[in-house]
Parts: structure tokens; sequence; C-alpha cells
């Protein structure tokens, strides 16, 4: 840099304490141009632990601050100001982003519970497999069935349509069972059968269980209970042929 044209650029690395239990890694980055202090400085904000938006607001906060203090040495004030405030102002972007999150979910037809059926051709590692997809549904609050009668077996979920999708890239990307020889494999004999949201019809399951049926008939009436007697006699009957 040649100070007398460009100013002088220095970078400050602070640790914020007990934010959502975490401690935060500020990296500041301030370019003082020649006539510093009676310019604004330039601010760069990066944190491994923030969203990017979450920076712009720390960014923009940083710069409101710096107004206040034109024409007079800045940087030390700014990291102190920093320090104490950074716990609000992500609070702050928290609440609106939750906010937009809220409208624009009102305003889209992707809104509501939605249901996914799909069926799995086989399972050699069944107990690690059933864990597996327990433990999906339980951390993507989704509730049904993993149902088995026979070789047939079936997952129905509800829940949140965008956690319906992040469930089936668990599925589809995860090394869920063992091949023949033993090695862990990915799924790769899964059949979506359907994709649909939940109609008013429909009984939302409250709970996610495991269940096995020794009849096709038994397997009928808890469809049947749930309202889904047609998605049952839709999908269920081919997969006996």
């Amino acid at each position: 840099y040649f100070p007398e044209t460009h100013g002088i650029t220095f970078r400050i690395q602070i640790s914020v304490k007990e934010l959502l239990d975490t401690d935060v890694l500020l990296k500041l980055l301030f370019h003082l141009p020649v006539n510093y202090p009676s310019t604004l400085p330039d601010i760069s904000v990066n944190s491994d632990q923030l969203t990017r938006a979450q920076c712009m607001d720390v960014k923009d906060k940083l710069l409101e601050q710096a107004k206040k203090h034109l024409s007079e040495p800045m940087v030390h004030e700014l990291v102190l100001w920093i320090q104490q405030h950074l716990k609000n102002i992500i609070r702050q972007s928290a609440a609106v982003c939750s906010k937009k999150t809220t409208l624009s979910r009102g305003a889209s037809t992707e809104n509501g519970i939605w249901m996914l059926f799909l069926h799995l051709d086989h399972m050699r590692a069944k107990a690690k497999y059933v864990k597996t997809v327990e433990k999906w549904a339980s951390d993507l609050r989704l509730t049904g069935r993993l149902m088995f009668m026979g070789k047939i077996i079936l997952i129905l979920l509800q829940g949140d349509r965008s956690n319906i999708k992040e469930y089936l890239i668990h599925q589809k990307t995860s090394k869920v069972d063992v091949d023949s020889s033993g090695k862990k494999c990915k799924e790769k004999m899964i059949s979506v059968l359907c994709e649909t949201k939940v109609q008013s019809q429909h009984t939302r399951f409250q709970t996610f269980e495991v269940k096995d049926y020794s009849t096709l008939d038994e397997l009928q009436k808890e469809f049947e209970a749930a309202g889904l007697a047609t998605l049952f006699s839709e999908f269920v009957p081919p997969l006996l042929k």
C-alpha cells in the first residue's frame, strides 16, 4: 500500500463471548482512507459462526456508529462497541429473518403439511436401517409409519414440505444399508409412490411408529383409519403382483 494515496488497511479479530452459547470470532477489516477520520473507514465483516446476512447487519450497524464519531479516531471505539452490542444485533437479525420466513410461507402455496409415500425393495441390515429412518423422522419432526407386511416395506411420512424434501435427500444420499457382500451402500431401490399435500379428510399421525402387519387386510385397516383408503388401493395392491 502507498499510505499517501490509499490510506491504510488493517485486520482485527475479536472473539465475542456467550453468543447463543458459543464464542463468535469476528474478522473485521478496516480500510482507513487518507483523510480519515474526516472520512468514514470502509469496513468488512466476516465470521464463520454468522450468516452472510448477519455479517451485513453487523457492518451496517458499525457504519451507523462510525458516523457518530466522524472526525475523531474511531476504530478502537467501534471494536469496543461491537463487543458489547453484537448479541442484540444478532437477535434483531434473527427476529427479522423469522418474520420474513413467516410472511413468505404465508404467501406460498407450498405451505401446509405434506405427505410422502415410499416403497423400499429390501432391507438387508434391517435393525440399523430402521434406527436410521426413526432418527431422520425424529430430527425432521416427521410423523407416520414404517410398515412391514411380508416382503413389502412402505414408509409413510407427514410433515413440513421442506423437511419432507430433506428426508428424501437423506434417504437417497446416505449409506443406509449393506450390499450382498456386507459393505455399506446407498438406497438405490426406492420408489416415491406419492408426494402430496395432506387434505382435510386425512388424519394427521401424531407419532412415527414402526409396525409389522401379518395380513394385507390389517395393513389396509391402518390406511383406512387415517383416511387414506384411496392411497392404499391405488398404490399397494400393484406391489403384490
